[in-house]
């Protein structure tokens, strides 16, 4: 089971020294100062492991629910589960995994204009950790598909999941079954194009063109630190 890149251990001290203040004060500069201030981490060794303060350490909390989801994924038994369970599955263990107000306090944060794209790599890397996790092998234009798809399906339940009221979050759960029940109908309509000579046929060009793109170079790759399997460390 692929992980995710290992963790900065300064990194990682400094963000546990961060989380009792960001509830309070966000993720903003003073959250840093009091971060480093607490962890007993000199200010330049913390500058060079977050050398944008907050944000840095932020990202980092993102990574940490990501290899956290991960780390479960890969001890738990998902045979039995049909494929689109498997996704939601990971997509709630993904949310367990992290705290609620530091979301909201992190949404606050990647919203900003300077910040946004960041946010926006981040939760593309959780979809390619969700994807990869569950054995994706696609190297075409479907890698870039599912992931993008997926990012949507995560990002907007993650905004449902901050304002969800309901017991055991009943209700963020049955967002989320629909909005994959969603993209299962986009894959239905989809085989039923390959199966339309008519329409196979009238979107030939387009699928030519599309099957030459390729996945990013090394996507798939399982012998640089951070992609390894069970298998090849073991």
């Amino acid at each position: 089971m692929p992980t995710t890149a290992y963790p900065d251990p300064t990194l990682e001290k400094l963000l546990d020294a961060a989380l009792i203040h960001v509830v309070f004060d966000g993720w903003g500069p003073e959250t840093f100062k009091a971060a480093v201030a607490d962890s007993d981490v000199s200010e330049g060794l913390a500058r060079v492991a977050a050398p944008r303060g907050s944000l840095d350490l932020a990202a980092a909390y993102h990574k940490r629910g990501d290899r956290e989801m991960v780390k479960t994924l890969s001890e738990t038994d998902l045979s039995e589960m049909r494929f689109r369970d498997r996704i939601a599955y990971a997509v709630w263990l993904r949310l367990q995994s992290v705290d609620r107000e530091v979301v909201r306090r992190g949404m606050s944060l990647f919203s900003l204009p300077h910040t946004a794209a960041e946010g926006t790599r981040l939760v593309w890397e959780t979809a390619d950790a969700i994807w990869t996790a569950l054995g994706d092998t696609s190297d075409d234009v479907n890698w870039y598909t599912k992931r993008a798809t997926l990012s949507g399906v995560f990002a907007s339940t993650v905004l449902f999941w901050l304002g969800d009221d309901s017991e055991g979050f009943v209700d963020t759960k049955a967002f989320l079954d629909r909005r994959i029940d969603d993209v299962m109908q986009i894959e239905k309509a989809k085989a039923t194009v390959r199966e339309n000579k008519a329409l196979s046929a009238m979107f030939a060009l387009p699928n030519a063109v599309l099957s030459m793109v390729k996945a990013p170079a090394g996507a798939l790759r399982d012998d640089v630190p951070g992609t390894q399997s069970e298998e090849t460390t073991s």
